[in-house]
């Protein structure tokens, strides 16, 4: 699980991408304090775009998400890389409580493995 903590900055409305797929985009602020703050653009999609409702601009969140990345051809044969940051939960930084969701399971396109597969055999 990737999570990350910032100042929510910018919240934009939900687009409908097709029929079936909808997104919404949001900006966190991180490092403000440092001399080099970072301002990451992410995105909730489908039901999840309900999240970011009740949360107003300026407030401290926690973002739970998803890093994919994808690789497109085009047809004249030009190889270009893709990258997505998609956020599956949020949570406001001052309180314990979750934005609620019906469904906090997070979603990927990677199919489980078997938890044997993982097995640590490194010697520390």
């Amino acid at each position: 699980m990737l999570q990350v903590t910032g100042t929510l900055k910018v919240k934009y409305d939900t687009k409908n991408v097709s029929e079936k797929f909808r997104k919404r985009e949001f900006v966190i602020s991180i490092d403000e304090k440092s001399a080099y703050p970072q301002t990451i653009l992410m995105q909730l999609t489908q039901d999840k775009c309900a999240l970011l409702d009740n949360i107003k601009e300026g407030e401290q969140i926690t973002v739970n998400f998803n890093l994919k990345g994808r690789e497109w051809k085009s047809p004249q044969g030009e190889i270009k890389f893709f990258n997505s940051i998609d956020a599956w939960r949020l949570e406001r930084a001052t309180s314990d409580a979750p934005v609620s969701s019906d469904n906090d399971i997070p979603f990927s396109s990677a199919p489980e493995l078997p938890q044997e597969e993982y097995k640590d055999d490194l010697p520390f």
